[in-house]
């Protein structure tokens, strides 16, 4: 790596360029970027998508806002639990960023429909399953 990306990565993460646009950018790969970053303390000037109020050093759920104890050289926490989490993800769909949906047929009933996080599903539902499987659903 160069002075010159050396430069030009400090500049940008100060500008709040994450990792991936800094290394399309100087035609590097990404983990050269995270490397150096990560050596020159540049970890965490990227700008989030969210940010965790903070008042007086204190940090506050995103969901509750209670306060959230941060543990120090650990990632910074922004909900107080899993439920918080869980809770404000999923008032916050728009915010999701799914790659992971797979549109499929379903062999019993012909349907279209999308799955997520699951390329090997066959099935829309489990009484599709049944039906097409053992010949009827659970009640015959």
């Amino acid at each position: 790596m160069t002075d010159n990306q050396k430069k030009s990565i400090a500049e940008m993460r100060e500008e709040g360029y994450g990792y991936t646009k800094i290394s399309h950018a100087l035609g590097i790969s990404v983990n050269t970027v995270k490397s150096f970053c990560r050596r020159k303390k540049m970890t965490g000037i990227a700008v989030a998508v969210f940010t965790v109020p903070i008042m007086d050093g204190q940090h506050f759920c995103l969901c509750c806002g209670k306060e959230v104890a941060q543990t120090p050289g650990r990632k910074e926490k922004k909900f107080c639990s899993d439920r918080c989490r869980n809770r404000w993800w999923n008032s916050h769909l728009d915010r999701v960023n799914r790659k992971a949906n797979y549109e499929f047929i379903c062999p019993q009933c012909k349907k279209k429909f999308t799955a997520y996080g699951n390329v090997k599903r066959k099935y829309c539902s489990h009484e599709c399953y049944i039906a097409h499987r053992f010949g009827g659903g659970a009640d015959d």
